[in-house]
C-alpha cells in the first residue's frame, strides 16, 4: 500500500538511530515533514536530517524527563511547524538489573527514571501536542510500547510497568480525544534489531532469542516504521485505541 502524508508534520522521538530513525525515515519517504527529536545524540540526528527525503525537517533536543523541556521543544516544532498532525512516542530507555541487590533509594531512583523517560515523557508530551491537535482539527499520536507490557521483564521492572502504562493511557486518550479527532495508536514490538540491542544479538545467546519467534528471528525496524506510517496515513481512524502486536507471535506462551 502506497501511504502518502504530504503536507503532514511529524514528531519523533528518539528519532536519531532505531526504530526511531526507520520511523522517520519511512515517514519522510511518504511526503512528511520530520521534526527529529534527540537526547544527547545531536550529530546522529544531524546525519539523518541530512538524509531524509524532502526539506524542511528540523531536529529538536529535550530530555524527555524534562517536563520544561518538552515543552520548549514544542513550542520549537509549531514555530517551524506551525502545527503538529502526528505525534511518534518511540523515545525510551531499557536498563537491566537484580532489583533485590539494590538499596531502597537506589531502587527508587532507578525505577524513577525509567518511567519518568518512558512514561511521564510521553505523557507530558502526549499532552502538548494534543492541545494543539485540538487547535487545528485533530492529529494522530501513535505510542511505541513492547510485548514486555504483556508478558513482564523480570530484570527491568520499571521497563515492563512503564510501557503497560503506555498502553494504558494510550487507549485512555484514544476514548477521550476522539471528539477532538485526535485518534491514538499503539505498537508493541519484540525484540528489533537495532544498535541499542546489537551486544544481544552478538552474544552466545543469539539463537535463543531467534527462537522466541515461530518464525526463527527478530524484526527489523523498518518492519515497525512501515506499520507506524500505515497508522500516520489516512483511513485509519476506526483503529483508534488499537495496540498492535508486532513480535512474531513471540510473547504467546504455550
Amino acid at each position: 500500500m502506497n501511504i502518502q502524508l504530504n503536507d503532514k508534520t511529524v514528531l519523533v522521538t528518539g528519532a536519531s538511530r532505531g526504530i526511531g530513525r526507520a520511523i522517520a525515515t519511512s515517514m519522510a519517504d511518504a511526503g512528511a515533514q520530520i521534526a527529529i527529536h534527540f537526547h544527547r545524540s545531536a550529530e546522529e540526528a544531524s546525519r539523518l536530517k541530512s538524509r531524509l527525503k524532502g526539506s524542511g525537517h528540523i531536529t529538536v533536543q529535550a530530555d524527555m524527563k524534562d517536563p520544561q523541556a518538552l515543552e520548549k521543544m514544542t513550542a520549537k516544532v509549531m514555530d517551524s511547524f506551525k502545527r503538529i498532525d502526528v505525534l511518534v512516542n518511540n523515545a525510551g530507555i531499557y536498563e537491566e538489573t537484580d532489583s533485590l541487590s539494590l538499596s531502597y533509594r537506589e531502587f527508587i531512583n532507578y525505577f524513577k527514571n525509567t518511567m519518568d523517560t518512558n512514561l511521564s515523557g510521553p505523557a507530558w508530551l502526549s499532552f502538548l501536542a494534543a492541545r494543539s491537535m485540538k487547535e487545528n482539527g485533530g492529529g494522530k499520536i501513535i505510542n511505541i510500547t513492547s510485548r514486555g507490557a504483556f508478558r513482564g521483564e523480570p530484570n527491568a521492572y520499571p521497563y515492563g510497568a512503564s510501557k503497560a502504562g503506555l498502553n494504558a493511557l494510550g487507549q485512555s486518550m484514544a476514548k477521550d480525544l476522539a471528539s477532538h479527532n485526535i485518534k491514538v495508536f499503539a505498537i508493541a514490538p519484540g525484540f528489533v534489531e537495532t544498535d541499542m540491542t546489537k551486544h544481544i544479538f552478538e552474544s552466545p545467546h543469539a539463537e535463543n532469542f531467534k527462537k522466541q519467534s515461530p518464525l526463527n528471528r527478530t524484526a527489523e525496524p523498518e518492519e515497525v516504521a512501515r506499520l507506524a506510517t500505515y497508522l500516520a496515513g489516512d483511513h485509519t481512524d476506526y483503529l483508534t485505541g488499537c495496540i498492535i502486536d508486532i513480535n512474531g507471535a513471540s510473547y504467546l506462551r504455550s
